[in-house]
């Protein structure tokens, strides 16, 4: 079953990311650590405010064309 962005919380884990580009869960963290990256650091918690994330992957798309 496909998700659509909405179903997802409003704030994204890297468990989120994972499954959203189906990569491994080290891989979101790596991800998460990139300069460009919409990073929120909650003491040791990493998260990423959904549309902001949705919005930085768009914007990866159209850099890599």
């Amino acid at each position: 079953m496909t998700k659509n962005i909405e179903d997802y919380p409003m704030i994204l884990t890297a468990v989120h990311l994972s499954e959203i580009l189906m990569v491994s869960k080290p891989t979101a963290y790596e991800l998460m650590e990139q300069v460009s990256f919409p990073l929120i650091k909650l003491g040791r918690s990493k998260r990423v405010l959904r549309d902001e994330f949705f919005n930085w992957l768009t914007q990866q798309q159209v850099s890599s064309l």
